[in-house]
């Protein structure tokens, strides 16, 4: 549980420092979105789907997160929001990232704590 616990407060922190570089306001509800779909795309496919459990190919966890980040864009395109730029880009990659982190040691510490328990 420490590896969990360091990830999400050192990506707390780091988060922070992204948003002030890139003068992002995280507090909105666009940002809320687009950051909770690229933490849990990261989470779910790269965390957990690739990382840990290797049940995806990385060709097709690229292409699986390619066509939600796209779907999500196409999105905000049809609504007239203008989330494009090279800092949303940045701030994703980075939410892509934490949340792998983030899914690769909570399944690490699942898995670890079901194996001990059997």
């Amino acid at each position: 549980m420490k590896l969990v616990s360091i990830a999400i407060f050192v990506g707390l922190i780091l988060l922070y420092f992204v948003n002030a570089a890139l003068k992002i306001d995280i507090f909105n509800w666009e940002m809320l979105v687009h950051s909770g779909i690229r933490f849990f795309t990261g989470f779910i496919i790269l965390g957990i789907g690739y990382f840990y459990e290797h049940k995806i190919k990385l060709k097709i966890s690229v292409y699986l997160v390619l066509a939600l980040i796209l779907a999500d864009d196409l999105m905000d395109y049809y609504r007239h929001v203008n989330s494009f730029s090279a800092e949303f880009m940045v701030h994703g990659f980075y939410m892509l990232l934490w949340g792998a982190l983030v899914g690769y040691f909570s399944m690490r510490y699942a898995k670890g704590k079901i194996d001990n328990q059997l």
